[in-house]
């Protein structure tokens, strides 16, 4: 099979949709599919993928639509190579010219068979319609989805999930939403990277004012879905409480990843550097790739992510894998997942549920947390494998 995938971005510091293109991509490779992947990505921008996955950056979108010129003239001229390409993510201009391209080539009988599915990757999750700060933004979602994206929506073959919370989610969104198919393929991660020394010692080079100590993990981007506030606030509260010190070795907060830069990012630093009660207990080290990210991961206490929305969390997923519980909201889309097996905590997200969250985990007893932590791995095994889920996908687009 030829699979053509269109994203936006590929690049690992705007989100997890590069990031699960890539790890779809590597995944069907084992399976014998030829991948390609088209994006709007600076060509002299280091892109990482499977060596077998051929990548064509055309260059940068213009403008909060990504439109780029070079993109249509690119499909009219590729697509009849393909048995099929897969839309990721939406509300830009590359799935509106991909629906584009395969009318026009429908309706001059050429590759009449080619099937088209569309990837949300949360992108028709109602937190983005709802939330208080998106009012504006959520206006125009809903003029654009009447004139344009409902259509790319309603007459694609198939729309593919992550996990089945995101698929019940997608429905609640838009009217009229009728896809052709809803399928539930999920995600799996490849080359998990075993504890070794080498690990180990990147880490400690990229956070060394850690020196040893115990620590929490947010890994992710400095953003305001996130919840990191939140997270903020609830861990300086739990600080100043003496009887939660765990022997004077209360854990410190690592919040590591993209975004240090922006408004968001700076006040969040500026709250943690002008609180003594702070500046020696939380460490933002910026973004960690690589072997410092797997050394931060296995060697954290726990993994936390406070989100207001989140598809999938594949930081989460790679905790798991390293026996590490996570601490999630229920807006993040697997925390049934996450309870079902009992390989985390899982709470709303408020300033009260943030709390409850951490207090609850320092609260503990250890024996409990070193279940969790076995129970993290099953969890990892059982729904977030790698061999599962690229059989699953494939399986999907071929039926």
């Amino acid at each position: 099979m030829n699979l053509l995938h269109v994203v936006a971005r590929m690049d690992p510091k705007l989100g997890g949709v590069g990031e699960a293109v890539k790890q779809i991509t590597n995944g069907l490779v084992g399976y014998g599919v030829n991948n390609e992947v088209v994006s709007l990505d600076n060509p002299e921008k280091e892109l990482s993928a499977h060596d077998s996955v051929s990548l064509h950056p055309l260059g940068p979108g213009v403008g909060p639509w990504c439109y780029n010129s070079k993109l249509l003239p690119w499909l009219l001229a590729n697509l009849n190579r393909f048995d099929a390409v897969i839309v990721h993510g939406l509300w830009l201009y590359p799935s509106h010219a991909v629906r584009k391209v395969v009318n026009q080539l429908r309706d001059q009988h050429y590759n009449k068979s080619l099937r088209v599915f569309v990837m949300p990757h949360g992108m028709l999750d109602p937190y983005f319609q709802q939330a208080s700060g998106r009012k504006l933004k959520a206006i125009r979602n809903w003029i654009y989805w009447k004139l344009i994206e409902k259509k790319v929506v309603n007459q694609a073959d198939g729309l593919l999930f992550t996990c089945e919370e995101e698929c019940k989610l997608a429905r609640e969104t838009f009217s009229p939403y009728t896809p052709n198919q809803e399928l539930v393929v999920g995600l799996g991660l490849e080359n998990i990277v075993p504890y070794n020394k080498d690990i180990k010692e990147a880490f400690e080079k990229a956070v060394p004012q850690l020196m040893d100590s115990p620590y929490i993990l947010y890994l992710g981007r400095l953003d305001e879905k996130k919840g990191i506030d939140m997270l903020i606030a609830s861990y300086q509260k739990l600080l100043t409480a003496e009887n939660l010190t765990q022997n004077g070795r209360f854990p410190k907060l690592i919040i590591a990843g993209p975004g240090k830069e922006t408004a968001y990012g700076k006040s969040l630093q500026s709250l943690v550097n002008n609180s003594s009660d702070l500046k020696d207990s939380i460490i933002f080290p910026g973004m960690l790739t690589g072997a410092s990210k797997w050394g931060a991961l296995y060697g954290c206490d726990v993994f936390i992510l406070p989100s207001h929305q989140e598809n999938f969390g594949i930081a989460i997923v790679e905790a798991l894998a390293c026996s590490k519980p996570v601490l999630i909201t229920n807006k993040v889309n697997i925390w049934r997942e996450i309870q079902l097996e009992n390989s985390g905590i899982v709470v709303p997200d408020t300033r009260t549920g943030i709390y409850d969250l951490l207090a609850t985990w320092l609260a503990l007893p250890g024996i409990e947390k070193e279940i969790m932590s076995m129970n993290a791995q099953k969890c990892f095994e059982k729904y977030f494998a790698f061999g599962p889920a690229s059989h699953r996908f494939l399986s999907a687009i071929s039926a």
